[in-house]
């Protein structure tokens, strides 16, 4: 009996050790994700090298924004006292979208008059960064690399997948978060 019982103690503190780790079946590397950000950058590169050729023909005073896309002021207002939006303004405002060749895709009667609450509601990057450069009563041309405007999916209806755009916008109004 006593062999027995000694021999179940060294059996059970056998068994009582710490789970060790499984091991993955396969190894991926980082192959899908190299190849995916040479290919973003040959992309990226083409658009550049079309974006640029456009606003050479246009020949007006682009200006290169921090947040990567390109625009001018069809109309600039410099009034001191008219500031640009912050987080949760109120803009209204009219735009349109163009395709790089300066074919109408969408035109402002199209999209109709948009409300928009900065950095409250969705809306695609490029658009969202150039209303914060915007004053009451100020028109801008922006042109948007894709992924700035829709990115790889497009908008799902008449703008296709990695597709650059130009789109003009109108602010017609900024009201004050009473926050801010």
């Amino acid at each position: 009996m006593n062999k027995l019982l000694t021999l179940v103690l060294v059996l059970l503190a056998l068994n009582c050790k710490t789970p060790e780790a499984r091991r993955p079946v396969s190894v991926k590397t980082g192959s899908f994700i190299d190849a995916s950000v040479e290919r973003n950058k040959r992309l990226f590169a083409h658009e550049q090298i079309s974006i640029e050729k456009i606003m050479q023909e246009q020949g007006n005073n682009y200006i290169a924004s921090e947040s990567g896309f390109w625009y001018y002021y069809n109309n600039k207002t410099e009034i001191d006292t008219l500031k640009t939006p912050l987080f949760g303004d109120i803009i209204n405002y009219n735009y349109n979208v163009k395709a790089l060749n300066g074919s109408l895709i969408y035109s402002k009667e199209d999209i109709k008059t948009q409300t928009y609450a900065m950095d409250k509601e969705e809306l695609f990057t490029g658009l969202r960064e150039g209303l914060k450069l915007m004053k009451t009563g100020e028109t801008a041309t922006f042109i948007f690399p894709s992924q700035k405007a829709y990115g790889y999916y497009g908008d799902e209806n008449k703008i296709g997948s990695n597709t650059p755009i130009i789109c003009e916008v109108t602010i017609n109004s900024i009201t004050q978060n009473q926050t801010n």
